[in-house]
């Protein structure tokens, strides 16, 4: 791997390859991995002296900077359209623009010292089950060599203005003293119904067992009336297991109804996460060092096959040939032009349409705002739960306040998984939203929920007090030393040159299908790392012990 530092301004040898990669975020590195397995040749660009992009784990000094240079200042400059360059060997040079995708940004508390013990995900909170297929891709293409997992200790619900443990499995049930013994009843057998349907579409039980067709079209919230759950087993269920993100009683205002089919499909993921590998406790894990270790991995997978990587090195132009009317090449920043048979882009930069248009499947518009994530990172001292340091918490929607529409979504982190220095904790929190006030004010209840503000006395008062249920400490909420608060936009690739920015989701599910359609689209004929099935021992070497 190479890297441009100042003043230095290394000519790249050779000048042609056949996938030129910008950013080094998660999608583009499983497209160079990916095309560097098929033997294609590639050149993997990143302006930043850090890989991950968006999907990086940075200082909180180094947050706030990527923050600020990707929010839109107070008067952005508008010189309309840009004219192209003048044409090169390759073709004609038409300048890229940069996308701003942060904004509502702000920054408030000290940072606790040592800083540099911090690395903070600029896009959490994300976690994978054990089960992802983002897992088995680690696995079949060998990047699992470059990176560590640890397991998340548990996951917790927020329920009448309290903390609660999510009774994940039967033991977990029969274990939990918040739950009746009707609910405990209630929950074995309906998450035994789930586990025979399972096992049905697996081909491996009775016809009978399996849930009908009919039933998986329905709202998967009615499909949990009928099964006459209680108003909490029903609420752990689609937040805390199925991780729905809207309201589901609401439909009018419901961005997203999940069904039944996919609630289950969701259910079986989980299920089959727990126990899958040995040293997981429950059916979460997470990267050590931060979630920008997994672009990385699949960056050294890509360079050990033989793609070339520069930092520091933006592309500053599209070259675009007029007979062929498609892009062939870039112009980076040194002046250097590059000959390239594919390219992708990166969410920074907006693709502009050459001069004149090319044909369709070859040009980018403006990629749609239509929908944001508000994100939240906070540090503190002590941990959310007396006994836990790596938990997910679930505050349903209109569990802080009653125009709350969305799930939002914390994971607390410690110092075990190298992510902060010892009695320190990072949390994330996010939720989905149209409006970014509104998103907002969903994060501020939050934080207003979980922690002690500096200074004294909360915002919303009916939210201060213990957090924690049928527990004897009388252990305070935690205080907030700092906080980053954003909202990201959330924008889809528009064409063969652009990636899509990371969505709102917990785990890796829909990024890694829009890589795989990323990756197809460029190269049709070509497999997306080699197909099979991982084997037990690299099963094993998934988690640290």
């Amino acid at each position: 791997m190479a890297e441009a530092t100042a003043g230095e301004h290394p000519v790249i040898d050779p000048s042609s390859f056949d996938l030129v990669v910008s950013g080094t975020g998660l999608v583009e590195s499983l497209v160079a991995a990916a095309a560097s397995a098929s033997g294609k040749s590639v050149l993997h660009l990143d302006s930043n002296p850090y890989y991950g992009v968006h999907y990086s784990s940075l200082s909180p000094q180094s947050l706030s900077s990527f923050l600020q240079q990707n929010a839109p200042a107070a008067a952005d400059d508008d010189d309309g359209p840009r004219q192209p360059a003048p044409k090169s060997s390759v073709g004609v040079a038409v300048d890229l623009q940069p996308r701003r995708l942060y904004s509502h940004v702000e920054i408030a508390g000290e940072v606790p010292e040592p800083s540099r013990g911090f690395l903070l995900d600029l896009s959490g909170p994300r976690v994978l089950y054990c089960a992802d297929p983002m897992v088995d891709v680690m696995l079949r293409s060998g990047a699992s060599h470059h990176i560590e997992f640890k397991s998340v200790d548990g996951s917790m619900i927020y329920w009448d203005g309290k903390l609660q443990m999510v009774p994940d499995s039967r033991e977990a049930i029969f274990k939990d003293k918040s739950l009746s013994l009707t609910e405990k009843t209630q929950m074995t057998r309906f998450l035994k119904l789930v586990r025979e349907h399972i096992t049905s579409e697996g081909g491996e039980g009775e016809e009978a067992s399996k849930i009908s067709g009919p039933y998986l079209e329905m709202p998967f919230v009615k499909f949990l009336e009928k099964q006459r759950l209680p108003p909490k087993i029903k609420l752990i269920v689609l937040y805390a297991i199925a991780m729905a993100d809207y309201d589901q009683d609401n439909p009018e205002s419901c961005n997203k109804l999940m069904d039944t089919k996919e609630g289950l499909e969701s259910l079986s993921l989980y299920s089959s996460s727990i126990g899958r590998f040995p040293n997981a406790v429950g059916a979460l894990i997470y990267p050590i060092y931060g979630q920008g270790e997994l672009p990385q991995a699949f960056c050294r997978l890509a360079a050990v096959k033989g793609a070339l990587y520069v930092l520091r090195m933006p592309a500053s132009s599209l070259l675009f040939d007029k007979e062929d009317k498609a892009y062939k090449g870039v112009r980076l920043a040194t002046g250097q032009d590059i000959n390239c048979h594919r390219i992708l882009m990166d969410s920074s930069s907006v693709v502009p349409p050459p001069f004149p248009s090319p044909d369709p499947l070859e040009s980018t518009i403006e990629a749609s705002h239509a929908s944001k994530v508000a994100r939240l990172v906070c540090i503190t001292r002590s941990s959310l739960h007396p006994q836990l340091s790596n938990i997910l918490i679930i505050l349903p929607p209109r569990s802080l306040f009653p125009a709350q529409e969305t799930s939002i979504r914390a994971l607390q982190l410690g110092s075990g998984l190298a992510v902060c220095p010892p009695d320190f904790f990072v949390v994330y929190c996010s939720t989905k939203c149209d409006d970014a006030i509104r998103g907002k004010e969903h994060l501020l209840a939050a934080m207003n929920a979980l922690f002690e503000l500096p200074g004294g006395k909360n915002e919303q008062d009916e939210h201060s007090g213990d957090l924690y249920i049928n527990e004897s400490t009388s252990k305070s909420k935690p205080v907030l030393l700092w906080s980053a608060s954003y909202v990201q936009e959330l924008t889809e690739g528009c064409s063969l040159s652009s990636s899509p920015m990371p969505d709102g989701n917990l785990d890796y599910g829909s990024l890694l299908k829009s890589t795989e359609k990323l990756f197809h689209s460029l190269y049709p004929h070509e497999e997306f790392f080699t197909a099979g099935r991982p084997s037990e021992e690299e099963g094993d070497d998934i988690t640290e012990g």
